[in-house]
């Protein structure tokens, strides 16, 4: 199997490349740039804005959806794996909360179909935030700004979990991040990348990285194994999409993860392992594409990939309201 995949991936990519070196930057490029999000419906999303900020989502009062994905970091948290109730250890490294909307499915393994799906499951997950829907519905039906603010935006004066997990995924759909310099290039521009940036990206296609990593979020559309041509020695317990849909075939595949803001969402793959983009690069080639790069052929995919940093959301912080009497406490010990 591997001697079938690893040349079917190559080919793929030489395609790719093949057609978008005829035709040039406003080509048939197997990246696309990301557009700008529009947002249909503001006052959903800025309750949402608010619910991701909200730590009282929380049995300790302290963890919100930002914990993780922090929007000043890139949409994640920076660690091999996050924090959770009680200083838990996470299995798994937190994929950045950038670009998400784009993805074939949410986390790692793909057990979400949706934002709105994904929205719900850290809540109740005790090693996260470790508290249960019907708390969290408690708490915010306790706060008479919340109540509010709920019955304006759904017309109704029902407030469940369903209205908070469409909120909090309607505000995450609008963090993507148009307008990086390689979105420039794509677009026409062709000074928005220089020699070694351009030496890099055609490496990334020629060498096999784009039968994967494609489209506008450049990956986050398909899963795949990690480790085709050898095997990887995860530090994470996590097996990946066996875990959702129980065939052995699919052990160790996990989502594509998005390349888009890479340079900013460290450490890198399913268990974080890769600590710097040069490793993971060496390690991708070595593992998935049976190649060795060269320091110097690394440092141009390098290159290339921080062009892939486009224009971060710019928000204002929310300004959460006020407990009552009636609010259940926290308890973070």
């Amino acid at each position: 199997m591997k001697d079938i995949l690893k040349p079917l991936a190559v080919a793929l990519a030489l395609a790719f490349a093949g057609s978008a070196q005829a035709a040039g930057p406003a080509g048939n490029e197997p990246i696309q740039p990301i557009k700008a999000a529009k947002a249909s419906d503001p006052a959903l999303v800025e309750l949402g804005k608010k619910l991701f900020f909200e730590p009282r989502l929380s049995r300790s009062g302290f963890i919100s959806c930002n914990s993780c994905h922090n929007l000043s970091m890139g949409g994640t948290d920076n660690l091999k794996s996050s924090i959770g109730h009680n200083w838990q250890k996470g299995p798994i490294n937190a994929p950045t909360v950038l670009n998400a909307s784009f993805n074939v499915a949410q986390f790692w393994d793909g057990r979400a179909n949706t934002l709105k799906d994904q929205a719900g499951g850290p809540i109740a997950n005790p090693g996260e935030m470790a508290f249960t829907h019907e708390l969290a519905v408690e708490v915010l039906s306790s706060i008479p700004a919340y109540k509010a603010e709920f019955r304006q935006v759904f017309k109704s004066e029902r407030l469940t979990i369903e209205e908070v997990t469409k909120a909090i995924a309607a505000f995450e759909e609008t963090l993507v991040t148009p307008n990086s310099r390689f979105d420039q290039w794509l677009l026409g521009k062709k000074d928005a990348l220089n020699k070694d940036e351009l030496a890099g990206y055609q490496l990334f296609k020629t060498s096999g990285c784009t039968a994967c990593h494609n489209g506008p979020a450049v990956g986050g559309n398909s899963f795949q194994k990690m480790g085709v041509v050898a095997p990887y020695k995860a530090s994470s317990p996590a097996e990946g999409r066996v875990a959702v849909t129980g065939k052995d075939a699919d052990r160790f595949s996990f989502k594509v993860p998005t390349l888009r803001n890479v340079e900013l969402t460290y450490p890198y793959f399913h268990d974080g392992e890769a600590a710097t983009l040069t490793q993971a690069v060496d390690t991708m080639g070595r593992l998935q594409l049976g190649r060795t790069f060269s320091s110097t052929e690394n440092a141009q995919i390098v290159s290339f990939l921080k062009t892939l940093t486009g224009e971060q959301p710019k928000l204002t912080l929310p300004i959460l309201p006020p407990s009552t009497d009636a609010t259940p406490r926290p308890q973070p010990f």
